[in-house]
């Protein structure tokens, strides 16, 4: 097998989010289910649907392992390891977020140094003094930023990662003609580390931007 050094990260953070849900529950399946023909189903179901993700790989040893995994311990070892493959997210630092939001003037940026790039789809976070939430994207290889209100807290789906929890509705106003404006956007999660982490497709992220972008 080749080595780590020797492979480029090549699985985003969406397709590791969708494949620790296959593992889940793989495990889960091994916990409460006896019969083998369905427990086989279950184990090449889920390393049928992960490899569907990369339809350019014909095969990858490390997704081999998948077939073994019956217990925590093994989901933990196989995630660790599967997670040195992981493609970060590009590199932010305050001069990026001063480039990205040029009039928004300086902002609180401590909670950098606490993110998990490779745990991260988008970056997002509300800045009390401004009373705005900041959220920038890679998209289509370039960091886009986007500056909006959230309001309106409540429970419900989060239009990025359809996941049940606390939501607001975010709100940004965005060129909609020649000199016109208007505002755009929908409910996402409060938590933007944990709607990273429940993020298993790009589709309603991307949807999302496009809404915002034109």
């Amino acid at each position: 097998m080749t080595s780590h050094n020797e492979i480029q990260p090549f699985i985003r953070c969406d397709q590791f989010n969708f494949i620790k849900f296959q593992v889940k529950h793989l495990v889960h399946a091994h916990s409460t289910v006896k019969d083998p023909s369905v427990l086989k189903a279950v184990k090449y179901g889920a390393v049928d649907k992960i490899m569907n993700l990369f339809p350019e790989i014909e095969e990858h040893q490390i997704f081999d392992k998948i077939a073994e995994i019956e217990e925590d311990i093994q989901a933990k070892n196989f995630l660790a390891d599967l997670k040195t493959y992981v493609i970060p997210f590009k590199p932010v630092t305050e001069k990026t977020v001063g480039k990205l939001f040029p009039k928004a003037g300086k902002l609180k940026l401590q909670f950098l140094k606490e993110i998990d790039f490779t745990e991260t789809t988008y970056l997002g976070w509300y800045d009390i003094r401004s009373d705005k939430k900041f959220l920038i994207f890679d998209y289509k290889g370039k960091l886009m930023g986007i500056h909006g209100t959230f309001r309106h807290k409540t429970k419900g789906i989060c239009s990025l990662c359809n996941r049940h929890g606390e939501v607001g509705l975010f709100m940004a106003n965005v060129k909609s003609g020649k000199e016109t404006f208007t505002n755009r956007g929908n409910y996402i999660c409060d938590d933007s580390q944990e709607c990273n982490r429940n993020l298993q497709s790009l589709d309603r992220l991307e949807h999302f931007i496009e809404n915002l972008k034109n």
